[in-house]
């Protein structure tokens, strides 16, 4: 693992199992009274949003909060971009102001790894979405949500998705979650189906390491995880289905269709959902769905990240057990270290 986290492909199979291992350890930490850790007092985190965002945004806020360091958000509305400012001028004024990681969002696919090799800053760098291509972070959340589901909580620790049968379902063609997913998965030992419109399939698709299906009730009844992708209609500038209705009837998710997943099986949307298309108001309100199991573990996954981005040869807490960081440096697994905060 590189210092930065700009693709789920970088990823080896040990480096996702440690960020698994280490968010199931901050999971517990968020169980407690006092959430807070020392681990990165003194270091600045910048959000920087060039897109819209709810979920991402506020979950890497709390992320960092929670791990104490001093978080600065920035948004592309109401800051000089909107007067042209380049993203080389953005990120040498965050240089200059000391940020020791950037967290970026931006609507152009590639713009995270030109920050990360440009040389315009020196601290770490972590994609949360870059245009139609990857999403990271989303990815290991989902693997996060799916290894408790699935194997358990705490027999889940040191184990990947090996065997297991995960079926990506909707708007392919414009997901970034599905790419990073694709990989992240694939690296864990799970086996991924698309099921898409032809439309809606990415050219190249065939060089994936997945199987594409276009019959969604063939792959329902041997899927452990059904993950439901938002129809993103502000991407698109053409018809690429007939109707909404059309779409709902052949690709969408309904309580019949659920029937025939298997009784262990869980449902899964990264949000935010269009119901009554992709999804429906039953199946996304029942207790197979983890959409919003998602997003308190996107918090843990993402202290988790950047614990072992940021983290350097410090202790996130005290324990026993000594690990490896992302980038090759000694640290220790979390477990304890909020007695730090509550002997204050």
């Amino acid at each position: 693992m590189k210092r930065h986290l700009i693709s789920a492909a970088d990823l080896t199979r040990d480096d996702a199992v440690l960020i698994l291992d280490t968010a199931e350890e901050m999971a517990r930490v968020a169980d407690r009274p006092i959430k807070k850790l020392p681990t990165l007092r003194g270091r600045t985190v910048v959000n920087l949003f060039f897109e819209d965002s709810t979920r991402t945004r506020i979950s890497f806020e709390a992320a960092a909060k929670r791990l104490s360091a001093d978080v600065i958000n920035f948004s592309a509305k109401g800051s000089s971009v909107s007067k042209g400012e380049s993203l080389k001028d953005t990120a040498l004024t965050l240089e200059a102001m000391g940020a020791d990681a950037v967290v970026i969002r931006h609507h152009a696919s590639g713009a995270p790894y030109r920050l990360a090799n440009s040389g315009w800053i020196d601290g770490a760098v972590v994609n949360a979405g870059d245009g139609t291509h990857e999403h990271p972070t989303q990815a290991l959340l989902d693997a996060f949500t799916m290894r408790r589901r699935l194997v358990g909580r705490d027999a889940g620790i040191g184990q990947d998705l090996s065997g297991r049968r995960i079926t990506i379902v909707g708007d392919v063609l414009h997901s970034r979650v599905a790419r990073s997913n694709v990989h992240l998965l694939t690296t864990l030992g799970a086996e991924v189906t698309l099921v898409a419109p032809p439309t809606l399939v990415p050219v190249g698709v065939e060089n994936w390491p997945c199987e594409v299906s276009y019959d969604l009730d063939a792959v329902l009844p041997k899927s452990d995880a059904v993950m439901m992708l938002r129809v993103q209609r502000e991407r698109m500038n053409a018809a690429f289905f007939p109707t909404e209705r059309e779409y709902s009837r052949r690709y969408g998710l309904n309580g019949d269709r659920m029937a025939k997943m298997p009784e262990h099986a869980v449902v899964m949307h990264p949000g935010p959902m269009n119901r009554g298309m992709e999804i429906t108001a039953e199946v996304a309100d029942s207790d197979r769905c983890t959409a919003v199991e998602q997003v308190a573990n996107g918090v843990s996954t993402r202290m988790a990240v950047l614990y072992l981005l940021l983290g350097g040869s410090e202790p996130a807490v005290a324990h026993p057990s000594p690990t490896t960081t992302l980038d090759g440096g000694a640290s220790r697994r979390p477990a304890d270290s909020a007695r730090t905060e509550e002997n204050k």
